[in-house]
């Protein structure tokens, strides 16, 4: 730190260090001197470091409606997996159906809903493996999970047994002719994974993998339109939590905006839009923030990420700055997008690709009301758009997106949308001819009688973007 390089710890400086510090202790012994060693810290509790996220209340409901679900629709056990809470250094983020099911940042844990038996089982760690190290207890003093009562006031499952116990119940269960049931993250039938040569699964495919190994008598059937069905309709503790990301994402948008003229780098611009966006209380960015210009501006994420050193091109007189950025606040994700001009002025090339992008929006939010599905907003974003534009504009679905815990909350296109959903509209353009491409994102509320924009703050039009470029 301060610019002096940490001294490199070799095999033999760890052993000679861990060596001293044994002889202090065996000296800090014979002296009768124990004393002056630094004293036991206390075991820790999950309550003394988590703050509960909804009332049990909540958990309990979307648990419930679950279990409506999978017996509707043949019964069975549904198998939600916590993350196994392994960090590189990256702060633990819960898998998004454990966490939205019950409010837990619990490791190496399984939620068992049990639709025969109309109950909840949350399978879980006698105690939390990273609050453990016997070579340096007083940093980390441990910290029971199973035996802990405080936890069970905040998810409120109805059983909590011991993770070590969970091969024995789902082998008696299955071997009874269970259906074992998982959220595969897509419709249709339960993929078969296949370990890569290079690369890892996720848990979910990881999951998949070993019940079909260790259970393979056992039929496994897919959860995920039950699951999403219930995570697309947001309740209103949830809805003000994703107002307060959307405020925190429009406060960096300007906070950054204020900033863009040539000269400038992209990362100085993300940099000060992290900035904002703590400042306004979002803990953490739920991915890279995109911001690009240029050349950069033509690409699609994925490409531009493919490489260490591409995000970071410094804007030139004429270029176009795009935005494509979110925060997390309390759990809950934006994910916002708008375009400024460099030098504080649009073409007329830009202006006018930049109004192709934002009417194709705003005909989107005008059919944006409850029984319209996605695939018929798909319709009416074609309608908007020109036909010699077509081409350049992104295609996929209505646009957009479900958003909530991710950017990729769980949707079904065919489902009537209803009042509580929220998701972006985002008509991305990519036009390689003229060298421009623009683009605008909204997060959008379905209501009572149509649509509320989360994000209508901050501005999207030409004239009203460049005002925000100084």
């Amino acid at each position: 730190m301060n610019g002096v390089p940490a001294p490199r710890v070799t095999n033999r400086r760890l052993g000679r260090c861990l060596l001293a510090g044994s002889v202090l202790a065996a000296a800090a012994t014979a002296t009768g001197d124990v004393g002056r060693l630094p004293a036991q810290t206390p075991e820790q509790r999950y309550s003394d470091w988590v703050r509960p996220g909804f009332r049990p209340q909540e958990y309990e409901f979307r648990r419930n409606r679950v279990l409506d679900g999978l017996r509707a629709t043949g019964g069975g056990l549904l198998l939600v997996p916590s993350s196994d809470g392994i960090t590189h250094g990256g702060t633990f983020r819960q898998l998004e159906d454990f966490w939205y099911l019950t409010g837990l940042e619990v490791p190496q844990s399984m939620l068992v809903l049990d639709a025969r038996r109309d109950a909840s089982i949350l399978f879980m760690p006698q105690r939390d493996p990273r609050f453990e190290n016997p070579g340096r207890p007083n940093d980390f003093p441990g910290r029971p999970l199973l035996d802990d009562y405080r936890i069970r006031g905040i998810g409120g499952a109805d059983d909590y047994r011991d993770i070590a116990e969970l091969d024995g119940f789902l082998r008696e269960r299955a071997g009874a002719g269970e259906i074992l049931r998982v959220n595969a993250g897509a419709p249709g039938e339960v993929p078969d994974p296949v370990v890569p040569l290079v690369g890892s699964l996720d848990p979910v495919a990881s999951l998949i993998r070993r019940l079909r190994d260790d259970y393979p008598e056992a039929e496994l059937a897919n959860a995920f339109e039950i699951v999403a069905r219930l995570r697309m309709v947001k309740s209103p503790a949830e809805i003000m939590r994703m107002r307060r990301a959307a405020d925190a994402t429009m406060a960096g948008i300007r906070a950054a905006a204020g900033l863009v003229r040539p000269g400038v780098d992209e990362r100085t611009l993300q940099g000060e839009f992290e900035r904002a966006c703590r400042q306004a209380g979002a803990q953490s960015i739920p991915f890279t923030p995109i911001i690009k210009s240029g050349p950069n501006s033509l690409w699609p994420w994925r490409v531009l990420a493919a490489h260490y050193d591409r995000r970071n091109r410094r804007l030139e007189d004429g270029d176009l700055v795009i935005f494509d950025v979110g925060c997390e606040l309390n759990g809950y994700v934006s994910d916002v997008g708008r375009t400024f001009p460099a030098n504080g002025a649009f073409t007329e090339v830009q202006r006018e690709k930049l109004l192709v992008s934002t009417r194709a929006a705003e005909a989107v939010i005008a059919a944006v009301r409850p029984g319209v599905t996605l695939r018929e907003l798909t319709a009416v974003a074609y309608g908007a758009i020109p036909d010699e534009e077509e081409p350049y504009m992104q295609t996929p679905s209505f646009f957009g997106h479900h958003i909530g815990l991710s950017t990729g909350d769980p949707a079904l296109l065919d489902e009537p949308l209803a009042p509580g959903m929220v998701f972006t509209i985002e008509p991305w353009y990519y036009n390689h001819d003229l060298g421009v491409s623009v683009f605008v994102e909204e997060v959008v509320l379905v209501t009572e009688d149509g649509a509320e924009i989360l994000t209508d703050a901050l501005p999207r039009d030409p004239d009203a973007l460049k005002a925000l470029v100084p």
